[in-house]
């Protein structure tokens, strides 16, 4: 692992008071999205999406999972602020898929695409211009033949390569398919320019979600693993030591002070929700989500305490309707939605398939922080309190005009895009790239102050649900009107501080000025 990367952005702290609902309006008509999340049982998880630069434009991309239909890539065709538009390509059309994830993965400066399937995983090699090669034999990964869910990637110690982590859920070769046992999930290291063979991370029990998280702030990731099924065989939530040059091995309760936690596992976002300066978990389900932070920082163990109800986003069932039957969450994401400094947090809800004993009709979170560590919802206040049956989902800007849009993948039904219209708080987007290996510094660890506490975002690439992004990072900075920075880059060095104003794009680069950039 690279020495992380810490950012400081200097701001005034948020008021408390009730948070201001953002104004989304359902662009889904006329922005041109169009694939839809096929398939029978095979597909039950997934439906991932992927945003990322492909063009060069500064403008997200998206990518739209297809289950057993094709995938598509579609370019992003809207004007700064105005109405979402998008162009469908024939740059990826894989059928079969479940999920994807952006990453620079040979560090040349075009975007990557790793893409999840039903069978042979694919990494798709950027060429420029949204156009892209496979690259499996290439770079000698091994795509596998499995059920792939879940998906982390992180750049580990002295490595010009990124370390794949790849959660695999039933075994595709049982008869008893689609209900058969659990198979190993993978962690591809890389052998210099090139994948070494899998390493199977054993014990797996279905893995729905991976994260690598520096969970401790010691400056080594551990993988962090959101599972779904056989409890009776020990399953349980995971976390594994990733030492560099040794093999992975799990923390454990005896010798780690890990604490088993059974939950139907499906997603996981994480954010300094709590402001200890420590990484916090959402970690999604059926009817059971939670909230985890660190019950003791100073014992340096990985002992949680669950805060959702106390924090009011449990989102157990749902709350529109007449339907008391409990909810059914996928992917979940942090994010300033309303630019006023406070974390607010996404839940894309939808039945497995028919379920009896779970909600029909479910719609999506969209829990806004208060500012003293509670959330209040405000989906269908907002307008985004769709009941389709989501799967995957990007809080993103897609138009860059500073205020954070939505797109949600459906199943059966297709996909949902919400620009977000209303009146917000100011904001501020960075952009970190750096010379060499992980140009896009996954691992990164982002710090805000607010007011007299320091608030810390880690940098990752995993954790949702099937879905990745990689491109601006979003800020809300409620009535301030500058930012105050600094940047520590991976070789120990700190950069001076800089002042940066609000309501622009900056890109920060090593031993250099910050520079202005604006949407074309």
């Amino acid at each position: 692992m690279i020495r992380p990367i810490a950012l400081v952005l200097s701001l005034a702290s948020p008021a408390l008071a009730d948070p201001a609902i953002p104004t989304f309006t359902d662009e889904t008509a006329t922005a041109d999205l169009s694939t839809v999340y096929e398939g029978e049982w095979e597909y039950m998880a997934g439906g991932g999406v992927a945003t990322f630069d492909c063009s060069g434009d500064g403008f997200p991309e998206i990518f739209l999972s297809g289950g057993a239909g094709p995938s598509a890539l579609y370019r992003n065709r809207s004007p700064q602020s105005g109405a979402l538009a998008f162009e469908k390509t024939e740059a990826i059309t894989l059928d079969a898929v479940l999920g994807a994830y952006p990453l620079d993965i040979d560090s040349d400066g075009t975007m990557d695409l790793v893409v999840l399937r039903q069978g042979e995983n694919r990494l798709m090699r950027g060429l420029g211009d949204c156009r892209f090669e496979a690259a499996n034999e290439a770079w000698g990964f091994d795509g596998g033949d499995a059920w792939s869910t879940a998906f982390a990637a992180i750049w580990e110690k002295g490595q010009d390569w990124p370390t794949l982590a790849i959660g695999n859920y039933i075994d595709r070769r049982e008869e008893a398919f689609p209900w058969g046992s659990c198979t190993d999930n993978w962690l591809h290291r890389p052998d210099g320019k090139r994948f070494a063979a899998q390493i199977p991370l054993s014990p797996s029990y279905c893995a729905l979600s991976m994260l690598f998280t520096d969970w401790n702030r010691t400056g080594h990731p551990s993988l962090r693993v959101s599972n779904d099924r056989e409890y009776y065989k020990g399953g349980q939530e995971q976390l594994w030591h990733l030492e560099p040059g040794q093999p992975p091995r799990l923390f454990t309760e005896k010798d780690d002070g890990w604490k088993r936690l059974r939950i139907w596992g499906m997603g996981i976002a994480s954010a300094d929700v709590n402001l200890d300066g420590y990484p916090d978990y959402f970690l999604t389900s059926m009817a059971d989500n939670k909230l985890q932070v660190l019950k003791d920082i100073a014992a340096g163990k990985p002992d949680y305490a669950d805060i959702a109800f106390k924090s009011g986003v449990t989102a157990h069932k749902p709350y529109t309707g007449d339907d008391p039957s409990p909810s059914t969450a996928w992917h979940a994401q942090f994010a300033d939605v309303n630019n006023d400094g406070i974390a607010d947090l996404f839940v894309a809800k939808g039945n497995v398939d028919q379920m009896p004993d779970f909600a029909a009709k479910d719609p999506n979170n969209l829990l806004l922080g208060v500012g003293d560590g509670t959330f209040i919802e405000a989906g269908d206040k907002a307008g985004v309190a769709s009941v389709a049956v989501a799967r995957g989902a990007q809080v993103v800007d897609l138009n860059l005009d500073g205020k954070l849009d939505l797109v949600v993948q459906n199943r059966w039904t297709g996909p949902e895009v919400w620009r977000q219209t209303g009146e917000a708080g100011a904001w501020a987007e960075l952009r970190l790239q750096q010379d060499g290996a992980n140009r896009d510094a996954i691992g990164a660890v982002i710090e805000i102050k607010r007011g007299e506490a320091v608030e810390r975002h880690e940098i990752t690439s995993g954790g949702g649900h099937g879905s990745g992004s990689v491109g601006w990072l979003h800020f809300g900075l409620g009535a301030a009107d500058r930012a105050e920075v600094r940047v520590i880059w991976p070789d120990g060095a700190e950069g001076d501080w800089m002042d940066l104003p609000a309501g622009t794009f900056q890109i920060l680069r090593p031993d250099a000025p910050p520079e202005a950039w604006t949407p074309r």
